[in-house]
Order: structure tokens, then C-alpha cells, then sequence
């Protein structure tokens, strides 16, 4: 719990949080805030603030790029600027080097994120840490992290913070007895917010660093996740998105690999809680009784956000992952045998090393046999400290280009025409936004948030942002739809 001396230390002293990249860094976000008004800090979204902390993202070329620049930016408006998240854990030493106008924060430092910022603004400079593999923190054994090292955000060792009984202790009023046994404020105001079920990685995609800063996956207890979904749906959240490295892992390490199949209906008993939403499903990992429960379970959404790559048998074990084009056709047959209106999407690389136009070929053949509803397609670049970075058969930047090029037009007119076959069907839809006297926009349940298009509803009369309604879609434009509510009948 913080000291009084260092909610004194921070006293009208303001911060402006930026996150960039994925769902996990808005929870980080909320988490650091929570820290940091507890340390006396306020939080602001004016330009001017005392401290600018970017919460960078780490992923990808591009978006390293955009971390750099937004912290450039927040320098040269004169604030103090502290760099944290993936980038900055990743780079450490190196990026506080290369950017000397930023401090360099870890994982580490976010149990006294506040006593950090207070030494910032009063002139203090650290040594930014030396990066290391995170999943070394944690024993290899899945089964003996919990015993070892129960988690704490971002996966810290438990001698990061108090703990009592394996669960951390709050600064009182903080949150309500019954709320997340996280620290936690939220920054949004909207219907929807991510859970973090668990943080790491265990797999080894040859293409990937995130488990290397990001750790060993690690498993959140049920219990914990209930209580922050009942203290989420006091905040006004009707939708709960859950998100990790790897969902398909959740229980693992705590013993039971169906755990996943017992937490969804458990969240989604939650009062107030409308959709529950899963992210990130590792096709190799997608069990029979998961597609059940997803299909069929009420307030769960139909909903599988499976990550492909690829379809092409020797470009996946390459980047050392399983499954071939046939393997997949027959996990979405599956699937929609099942639903048949469950939502798909996946993203996918193109250009890794090795791949041949006969490969490219072949994804492009899985693509218009699965017709899913959402796809991403990017374009392969060297990430370091990665297996495939050192991988022959490198492929030519501009052709890599043309590549996603040529696949995205096609992923494109895909999802156009899956859109259009939706129209007729009834769905239901979240109401997220008043834009008319009698419409909102709103997600219908093959439709993530910010990820997936939107449903524009007609004829709301009585209802609010919030309210799920069933909706007969009469539209399409793109991957967004038009919908009228179908009204309810009273029994």
C-alpha cells in the first residue's frame, strides 16, 4: 500500500496517460492510474500535464514507430516524459539511449509507479534496466507458477507488492471490498471494457518476441475475475472483453484445461453483464466442449477470434505453429455447424520467409473457402531476437508488399460478401451510441469492438446506450451493417 509521504510528494502534481497497441495495454492503463491517483497524482487529458507517460507498443515495426513518435511529441511540449509498457520493457537500456528526452520505466517499477514519478519531476535520473527474458522469472512447470510466485499484474513476483494470502492488499477506498483484486481506474466511459485473464506466453512462434518481455503465461483465479467483472458492471460496462497472449491456455497452470469452459458461463452470470467476448483462441487448442460453450452458452458470444497466420502447411511450421488449410476449413466447418452465425475472424502475415507464390496461393484458397467475417492481413518484417529474423529466403520488401496488397483486395471483397449474406438474419446488438432520434450504433454479436465494423439499429424508442437488443439486419455496407430492432413480445 503507498505511504502517506508519497501522496504528499505527488500533490497537485497531474499526468496524462497515452496507451497505444492492443486491449492488454488499456487494462496496464487502468492499472497505472489506479497507482498513481493512489499516490496522489491526478490524472488529466489536457495537453499540458507535468508528466506524459506512453504506454508504448512493442509488437510490430510500425507500431514501435508510432510509440517513438508519440513520445517525441509529448517531449516537445515541454512536459516530463516516462516511457513504459512492451517497448520500453523490451529496449530498456537501449531506447532510454537512443531517446535520452524520455525515462525509461520497467514492469518492475509499476508497484511504486507513483514514487518513480515523483523523482522524474524532481530531477532525479535512473539507469533504465537491462532487458532479460521474462519467462525465466517463473518456473517452466505451469503447474508450479501459482505455488511459486502467485501473479500480480503484468505477472510480477509476489515480493513485488504486499500480499496477503496470495492476493494483493488495496489502499483503502480505493475499490469497493467486493471489486478486482487488482489495482484498477477507469479511463474510458463506454459499455465495453477488456479483462485480462492471464498475462504471457508460453509458445514459441518463430516470428514472435512478445513472450521474451511479456513472461510465462500465467493464469488469473477464477474468483479474481468475477469480482472485477461485478465491479466493472458498477462502473456501467455491459461487455466484457477478455483478453491474454493466449485464452485457449487460461487453467493450465492452475490445474484444469477446461477451465476456460467454466469461467465463461460464470461471467457472464454476472448481474449486469450482457456479452461476454473472448479474444486470441489458439486454433491448435480449440477443444470440442470450448466450441460448445461459446456456441450455446447465453450471454456468451458466438464469437472466435482464431489466430491462423497463415494456411499453408510449410510456411506455419516454419513459424512453428500447427495446422494446414484442410485442418482449418474443418475447425470453421465445426464451428458453424455449431452457430451457423457465429462470428470468425483471424489475421494473417504474408511474405514470411520462405513462402512461395504456391503458398500465397493457398491462403488465398482458405480464405475464399472460410469466408470469415473479419480478417487482417499483414506484412512480415524482422523482429528482433526472433527465430525467423535469422531464417533464409527472405523476400524482397516490395514484394512482400504486393503480396498484401493482392491479399487484402481479396480478404476485402471476402468480407464484403459475408456482410451482405448476413442480411435477414437476427442478431443481437449492443447499443453503444445515440446518433438519431431513433438510431444507434451499436456491435452485433460476430462484431469486436473497434475491430470489426459496426451495426447502425432503427427504430430504438425506448432504449439507451447499453440496452442488447435483437436486430434483423437489412443492409450492408462494407463489413458494417443496417438493422432494425425487432420489438420484444411481451409474454
Amino acid at each position: 500500500m503507498p505511504e502517506n509521504k508519497e501522496k504528499t510528494a505527488g500533490a497537485d502534481r497531474t499526468v496524462r496517460l497515452v496507451t497505444l497497441g492492443c486491449a492488454r495495454n488499456e487494462v496496464d492503463s487502468e492499472e497505472l492510474a489506479a497507482r498513481l491517483e493512489s499516490g496522489g497524482w491526478q490524472l488529466t487529458d489536457q495537453a499540458e500535464a507535468d508528466v506524459v507517460m506512453v504506454n508504448t507498443c512493442g509488437f510490430i515495426q510500425a507500431a514501435k514507430q508510432e510509440s517513438i513518435d508519440e513520445l517525441l511529441d509529448a517531449a516537445s511540449s515541454g512536459a516530463t516524459v516516462v516511457a513504459a509498457g512492451c517497448m520500453a520493457e523490451r529496449y530498456g537500456s537501449d531506447l532510454a539511449e537512443a531517446l535520452p528526452e524520455a525515462q525509461v520505466v520497467s514492469f518492475d517499477d509499476y508497484p511504486d509507479i507513483a514514487a518513480r514519478l515523483d523523482a522524474v519531476v524532481s530531477g532525479e535520473r535512473w539507469a533504465a534496466h537491462q532487458p532479460r527474458d521474462r519467462r525465466k522469472l517463473l518456473p517452466l512447470a505451469p503447474a508450479d507458477r501459482p505455488r511459486a510466485a502467485p501473479a500480480g499484474p503484468h505477472g510480477l513476483p509476489a515480493a513485488a507488492e504486499p500480499w496477503r494470502d496470495g492476493i494483493p492488499d488495496l489502499p483503502a477506498g480505493l475499490a469497493p471490498a467486493s471489486g478486482p483484486r487488482v489495482l484498477r481506474r477507469r479511463l474510458g466511459k463506454g459499455v465495453t471494457a477488456p479483462l485480462k485473464i492471464a498475462s504471457g506466453c508460453d509458445r514459441r512462434c518463430s516470428f514472435c518476441a512478445i513472450p521474451s518481455f511479456r513472461g510465462a503465461f500465467l493464469s488469473r483465479p477464477v474468483g479474481d475475475l468475477v469480482a472485477e467483472a461485478q465491479w466493472l458492471a458498477a462502473q456501467g460496462v455491459r461487455e466484457l472483453l477478455l483478453v491474454s497472449e493466449n485464452s485457449t491456455s487460461y487453467g493450465k497452470d492452475l490445474g484444469n484445461l477446461r477451465l476456460l469452459e467454466e469461467l465463461l458461463p460464470a461471467l457472464a452470470a454476472v448481474d449486469g453483464i450482457a456479452v461476454v467476448r473472448v479474444s486470441y483462441l489458439q486454433p491448435a487448442e480449440v477443444r470440442p466442449g470450448l466450441i460448445d460453450v461459446l456456441a450455446a452458452t447465453p450471454g456468451v458470444a458466438p464469437y472466435f477470434d482464431l489466430s491462423f497466420q497463415h494456411a499453408s502447411g510449410p510456411v506455419l511450421r516454419a513459424m512453428r505453429r500447427f495446422g494446414d488449410a484442410g485442418r482449418f476449413v474443418d475447425l470453421v466447418s465445426r464451428i458453424r455447424q455449431a452457430c451457423p452465425a457465429a462470428g470468425i475472424r483471424s489475421n494473417f502475415i504474408v511474405g514470411f520467409p520462405g513462402e512461395t507464390e504456391d503458398d500465397v496461393e493457398t491462403l488465398q484458397g482458405f480464405l475464399d473457402e472460410a469466408r470469415l467475417d473479419a480478417i487482417g492481413i499483414f506484412g512480415y518484417s524482422d523482429e528482433d531476437g526472433t527465430e525467423a529474423a535469422s531464417l533464409p529466403g527472405k523476400i524482397d520488401p516490395a514484394e512482400v508488399a504486393r503480396r498484401v496488397e493482392d491479399v487484402t483486395s481479396l480478404a476485402d471483397e471476402l468480407m464484403t460478401q459475408r456482410s451482405a449474406d448476413r442480411v435477414g438474419e437476427v442478431s443481437d446488438v449492443l447499443l453503444e451510441r445515440r446518433i438519431g432520434p431513433d438510431r444507434y450504433e451499436g456491435r452485433a454479436a460476430h462484431q469486436a469492438p473497434e475491430v470489426d465494423g459496426i451495426t447502425i439499429v432503427t427504430g430504438c424508442t425506448g432504449q439507451r446506450a447499453g440496452d442488447l437488443v435483437q436486430a434483423r439486419f437489412t443492409a450492408a455496407e462494407g463489413v458494417d451493417l443496417l438493422a432494425d430492432i425487432v420489438p420484444s413480445v411481451a409474454p
